[in-house]
This record gives structure tokens, sequence and C-alpha cells, in this order.
């Protein structure tokens, strides 16, 4: 690590203009939580067109304060509401909710705090130290190993997604195909684009962001919230005891260890560290049957959890240029668009830019745990605001966005279109995460494998020659084969079970009775 560069990016930060974007970041990361369905992704995706008059690096420290403050602010909605703010908070709900029943809502709030603040701390660290290490061992990349690492990063989401693996799958595959319409930057021939001169440069990323996320939330959402008021509980008791402390601690330090390893496998993030968080506290508890009542290490675990995995999160995304989930791929599009490539060059290229948001985020988990507690009540009125109220508003910002990328009318159709399709994606079941992420790592997989068959004269078989991206195309083909075998173990387990005769059940004899 070099500590003069990680040095200057702390100077960086702390100029008055970074730390502005950095609070300003932080609170709409919490605000967007507290509100229920809208989340970091579709809030990214509508500030998008706000970054083209920021400095570069100002813009993406609030767009990561987004990201990470949405994580606690997810948490204040699941307390008090019984409703996920964020998806990553929907553990959260089991005991946070109970506890608040128990006029216990502070405590529950008090120590998602906490924990959020260890495990994020925790989990900068870890990028700090990891980072660039990770950054020089991928400068051995080339098209065969980006190929074959954005081709394993579809997969993963695809297969751990929320909505089923098979439904994740046509997402990801309707993604790609997306990536394709326009211009070849090959052979200059058109493809989907049916005579049309507005989609010869195919469509933009941030068009399909604001929509599926955007719109398509506002819509399902309005339908969800439509006719249910929400009362939330009665707050008191906010900073947690001593005894409640030590009692979390070990929730806190697991879930921060989890948080960090997940966050940084493609597909993992918040949702899947909140839960395996959670599950693993349940499983070496010895009062299991407290979870779901009300536990304590119930909200600790997972809120540290996700906060850790947010911050991990980052790490594929700033140094191999691959995004692990929908609201990194958000930021993924945000760098490109603002003229910068992640990747094992960012480093030495932009080092401000790297370092920058890195510290950045030890100053803004500072500030969201001084400001979290303090804000509690302003986000409880919030939080009675009707959704009829908040959707025009939302739907005005997101027409005005998009229309300010190019002053085209077209456009605005378009991101309507992919609206309309969020909205049945998500009334369907279908995760529109891996539809995006599929959309961003398309154009990465089509150019690295047409470029890799040019250095092999056109011979597949080099990818696997290769040690780097013939071990990851062999965890594709892992990841890919492991629900079948799972189905056939389990048929086979089935069978057996239902072939061994049944035991003879005991009769009792003649000398038995008296």
């Amino acid at each position: 690590m070099d500590l003069t560069a990680f040095l200057d990016g702390f100077a960086l930060v702390t100029e008055p203009a970074n730390l502005l974007y950095c609070l300003v970041g932080v609170l709409i990361g919490m605000l967007i939580g507290v509100l229920p369905g809208l989340g970091p992704a579709a809030t990214i995706a509508i500030l998008l067109p706000i970054t083209y008059t920021i400095d570069p690096v100002s813009a993406i420290i609030m767009l990561a304060g987004i990201y990470y403050g949405a994580q606690y602010g997810g948490t204040i909605t699941s307390v008090l509401l019984r409703l996920p703010g964020e998806a990553s908070s929907v553990v959260t709900v089991f005991d946070g909710f109970a506890l608040a029943k128990q006029g216990r809502a502070g405590t529950a709030l008090g120590i998602s705090a906490v924990g959020s603040f260890v495990g994020a701390t925790v989990s900068i660290v870890g990028l700090t130290l990891l980072a660039p290490l990770v950054a020089e061992w991928a400068l051995d990349f080339g098209p065969p190993e980006y190929a074959a690492l954005a081709l394993l990063g579809v997969l993963l989401v695809a297969s751990i997604g929320n909505g089923g693996m098979v439904k994740a799958m046509i997402s990801a595959a309707i993604g790609l195909l997306l990536a394709t319409i326009g211009r070849d930057s090959f052979s200059g021939a058109e493809r989907f684009t049916f005579d049309s001169l507005q989609l010869s440069d195919g469509i933009d990323f941030v068009i399909v962001a604001m929509g599926l996320f955007g719109v398509g939330e506002i819509l399902y959402n309005l339908e969800e919230r439509h006719g249910k008021p929400h009362v939330p509980a009665a707050v008191a008791n906010v900073w947690p005891s001593r005894k409640e402390l030590k009692e979390s601690s070990g929730s806190i330090g697991r879930g921060s260890l989890i948080g960090f390893v997940l966050g940084v496998l493609p597909g993992g993030g918040a949702v899947m560290a909140s839960l395996a968080a959670y599950a693993t506290e349940k499983r070496i508890s010895k009062h299991p049957e407290r979870f779901g009542r009300g536990a304590l290490q119930g909200v600790a675990a997972p809120e540290t959890a996700n906060n850790a995995a947010a911050t991990s999160s980052f790490i594929p995304l700033l140094t191999i240029g691959i995004p692990a989930n929908a609201s990194m791929a958000m930021l993924f599009g945000a760098l490109l668009i603002l003229g910068i490539s992640p990747g094992p060059q960012l480093v030495d290229e932009n080092p401000d830019l790297f370092w920058g948001v890195i510290n950045s985020m030890y100053i803004g988990n500072l500030i969201l745990l001084v400001l979290s507690i303090p804000l509690v009540g302003i986000f409880v009125r919030v939080l009675r605001v009707r959704p009829a109220i908040l959707a025009p508003i939302t739907a005005l910002i997101t027409i005005l966005g998009v229309y300010t990328i190019n002053n085209s009318t077209f456009d605005i159709f378009v991101m309507i279109a992919f609206g309309v399709v969020g909205y049945l994606m998500k009334k369907l079941g279908f995760e529109p995460g891996p539809m995006v992420l599929a959309f961003v790592l398309g154009s990465i997989v089509e150019s690295s494998v047409r470029r890799s068959l040019l250095i092999f004269d056109g011979d597949p078989t080099g990818f696997i020659t290769r040690p780097i991206s013939g071990t990851l195309l062999a965890v594709f083909v892992v990841v890919a084969l492991w629900p079948a075998v799972r189905l056939l173990r389990g048929r086979r387990a089935a069978r057996s079970a239902a072939a061994e005769p049944a035991a003879p059940t005991p009769t009792r004899g003649k000398a038995d009775h008296r």
C-alpha cells in the first residue's frame, strides 16, 4: 500500500466540498433507506445525470455515501413498521419488530447503529489493506480473464437471485440481449435497431437503470402500499446499555467477518450477508427459540453484516472492474459516465479517486453513527408521508434527469417502457438486478471474448489453457452444475428413504396382560 497516496486521499476527503458531498450522500442514503421500496440502486440511477456537473471524486463520494447510508436507513422501518426499507433489512424485521412490540424499539435501533458502524469500519480497514493487493494481482488479467470473470459474475448473481434461479437466469439473459442492441464495435453492423437512428448507438445504461429501478419501483410500491396505513412504534431509550452491548458483541464480530467475505463475492452483497449472519447466530445460539421473538442478536448480526458487505463490495468494483451487485452496477455506470474505467489501473491512473472514495467511508460511517440516533425522530415523521405524495415528485425528478442526458424525448419513452417492464417483473417475481448487471457486463463479455478469439486465432481452447481464465471457467462450470447435482442428490435420498422397509411395530404378548 502506498502510504503517501493513502494520506493524500485523506487530505482530499477533508476538503470542505468533499465533506459536504459525503454528508449529503449519507443523509440521502438514510432517507432512501427509510422510504420502503426505493432503495440505493434506484436512487443512484435517478441521480446519475447530476454527476455530469460535479467533480468525479465528489460525485463518487456522494453516490457511495448513498449506498452504505441506505443500509442503516432500512433498519428504521424494519423495526418500527415491520416493513423493510431495504432488501438487506428483511431479516431485521423478524426480531426488530418483536423488540419494538416489547417497548424496546430504541434498543434495537441503537444496537443496529453500533453494529453498523463496527461492521463498516472493520470492512473499510480490510478494503484499505486488500484492495491494492487485488489490483496488483488483477494486472495479469487480459481479455480471456475478463471474459471468464464477467461470465462468472453474471452467473453468480443469477444463481443467488431472490426470485429463484430460473427467473434470475432469464433476467440475466434478457440483459445480455439488450447489451447487443446498437452498432457492432468490431464490424459496424447494426443489430436489433429496427432501422431506428436513436437505437444505433445502443440503449443508454442510465435510461435502463432509471426505468427498471426508478419508474418500476414507483409503480410497484404505489400498488403495494395503497390503502395500507402504517403507524410507527414509539421510540425511547435509544442508547444501548453495557449489558446489551456485551450481549451483542459476539454477534457483531461474527457479522463483520461474514459481511466482509460475502460482500467481495459477485452476487453476495448485503442481502446474502444479512441472511447468512442471522442463520449463523440462530444455529450457534444456546436459545434458538428466542429468535423471531425479540432476540437482540437477531438484530445486531444482520445489521452488522449488511453494512460490512456494502463496504467490501467496492473491492471487485474498484480493483477488477466487476460490479458485485445492482447498486455496484450503478456506480460502475457512474464511473464510465465520468470517463473513468474501474479496474487494476485505477490505483495508478486515478489514485485521488481510488483513495478518496475509500477514505471517505471512514468519515461517512462516523457521520452515520453520530447522526443516526438523533435523526430517528425526524425519520419517523417522514414515514407518515403518504406514497401518493412522494411518488409524483420522484417520477418528475426521474423524467427530468433522463431528458437532460441527451435532450431527447425518445429517451423518456424508452425509460417509461423499461419502467413498465420493471413493474411487471416485480409482479411476476423476477428480480431486475440480474438484468441490469448482465446489461452492464454484456459489452465486457462480448468484446473480451472476441478479442480473445483474435489472440487465439479462433481456437476457443485458449481460454482453458491460460491458468487464471481456466480456473475461473472451472468455477463457472461448478456453479452452473451445482443446482442439478443438488437436485439429483435430493431425488436419490428420497428414493432410498422410500425403499427402506418400515420398522416393525412392537406388539405385546399375552404375558403382558394381567
